[in-house]
């Protein structure tokens, strides 16, 4: 256990895919970061970032700007990857062959904790990209997935491409819970925010089931990771 941030890996975040969802993941590590870790004269322990400030990188381009971003993080010291976007994980190999450095997965922590819940079929609310994933993680754990029909799934990306513009408002909360209580009414018994923007206009309060936040997840793991109290994962582990 590294008793002393200043012995802590370097955490390199790929982030700005979703403003407002990096910086709620960037608040996350710093509140689940224990105090006696914070001992160095920033107050924290190491932190790279590098964000894609127009958004989501575009197109069939994306894993080749992520693999940049994640080769420029290598650079400035990182040492351990984290993502805080579900869709990007698709290029999840990708980043990991072009830095060298191993990504903690944040759709097996999100598809793992579905598990944990009991549940033997997942509602998630994600892009297509992101339910394609959870897809594939849940089933490889004999679990099935809840998605919405396709002309509620085109209403959900408006809604998301609302929060991502900065509303965050009632409106578009009354919104997502009603596309929550879809997924529950066609079998759900988890949900999993398959989006970060998610979380940020749902509650656990607000839905019937288990609401599991693969965002949340990722940054308590990578406090753990990098100071120590679990071991980085392998390079395309």
């Amino acid at each position: 256990m590294i008793e002393d941030a200043a012995d802590a890996l370097t955490l390199g975040v790929l982030g700005g895919m979703g403003p407002a969802a990096t910086l709620e993941f960037l608040a996350r590590l710093q509140a689940y970061t224990p105090g006696n870790a914070t001992r160095t004269t920033s107050g924290c322990w190491p932190t790279s970032i590098r964000a894609s400030l127009t958004g989501t990188p575009p197109g069939s381009n994306a894993g080749a700007v992520l693999a940049e971003m994640a080769g420029a993080l290598r650079g400035a010291g990182a040492e351990v990857l984290a993502m805080p976007c579900n869709t990007a994980h698709a290029h999840a190999d990708l980043i990991q062959r072009a830095s060298g450095l191993p990504l903690i997965d944040m759709i097996d922590l999100g598809a793992e904790a579905a598990q944990e819940s009991g549940a033997l079929r997942a509602g998630v609310l994600g892009t297509k990209g992101a339910l394609k994933l959870y897809r594939e993680y849940l089933a490889a754990r004999g679990m099935g997935l809840v998605s919405l029909p396709p002309e509620r799934q085109e209403a959900f990306m408006e809604a998301l491409y609302r929060i991502k513009s900065g509303d965050d408002g009632d409106d578009v909360k009354r919104i997502m819970k009603g596309f929550a209580d879809e997924l529950v009414k066609a079998g759900a018994e988890v949900l999993v925010a398959g989006c970060t923007e998610v979380p940020l206009v749902l509650d656990p309060e607000d839905v019937r089931v288990e609401l599991v936040d693969p965002g949340d997840l990722l940054a308590r793991r990578c406090v753990a990771v990098c100071l120590g109290f679990e071991p980085a994962p392998q390079v395309g582990g």
